[in-house]
């Protein structure tokens, strides 16, 4: 899946915000989870798992996709050679992540072998969602805006944080230096173009607590536009 073209600005979204369409369209909305690397997606995204939404992770499944032996990890041991793999096997994700941030081109091969079969096991799961006809699904996808993968969602909410406050979670994450730290940020768009595409930003800067405070007022808001209209 190729990443965004720089003159496709706006999304181009399943269906209109207005929640119009069938009893169903308006009782079910597909919440897509965006944002920086280490900006805190997965913390708002289990905030509102833990509301009522139900989770699907593109992260999780490219877990389940890279087990030894299977397709994808054929792939990749195939283009990136052995020394990506740990004693048992499996592939040292910070290992391929040290070379492919140095590395845009490689980077690019291998998101084409990574982002085709992820977007197609997340339409899959979320049309059996919205087959069941009601309720909230929270899709949680780290390059939704860079693959342009609006289509997926109804909703987009960014999850943002300072420049140093991803440096610092990535020094602390993996045990790298600053200078590496901010090749992985740069990696990707720069968080002001994911926000513009944003219905909701939710920032996770301070504690915990405020997150939680700004993760339940959006959560409110999602209530209210599926609420039946009187």
């Amino acid at each position: 899946m190729n990443r965004i073209d720089e003159k496709q600005r706006e999304p181009v979204r399943r269906r209109a915000p207005g929640r119009t369409g069938s009893f169903c369209d308006r009782k079910t909305l597909v919440v897509g989870v965006t944002g920086g690397v280490a900006t805190g997606k997965t913390t708002v995204a289990r905030m509102l798992e833990d509301l009522g939404a139900k989770r699907l992770s593109a992260d999780e499944i490219v877990h389940r996709l890279l087990q030894a032996g299977s397709n994808m990890w054929q792939q990749i041991v195939e283009e990136f050679q052995e020394e990506i793999l740990d004693p048992h096997g499996l592939i040292d994700r910070k290992k391929l992540g040290d070379i492919v941030f140095q590395d845009p081109d490689k980077r690019r091969r291998l998101e084409g072998i990574i982002h085709p079969p992820v977007l197609e096991l997340l339409r899959a799961e979320i049309e059996r969602f919205q087959a069941e006809c009601g309720g909230v699904l929270v899709v949680e996808i780290p390059l939704l805006v860079e693959t342009a993968a609006f289509g997926l969602v109804d909703k987009i909410l960014v999850a943002s944080a300072e420049q140093e406050t991803q440096i610092g979670r990535l020094e602390k994450r993996y045990g790298i230096g600053r200078q590496e730290a901010l090749l992985r940020i740069r990696s990707q768009l720069p968080m002001a173009e994911k926000i513009r595409h944003a219905d909701w930003v939710v920032s996770t800067e301070g504690t915990l607590l405020s997150t939680k405070r700004r993760v339940g007022r959006v959560w409110r808001e999602i209530q209210e536009s599926l609420a039946p209209q009187l």
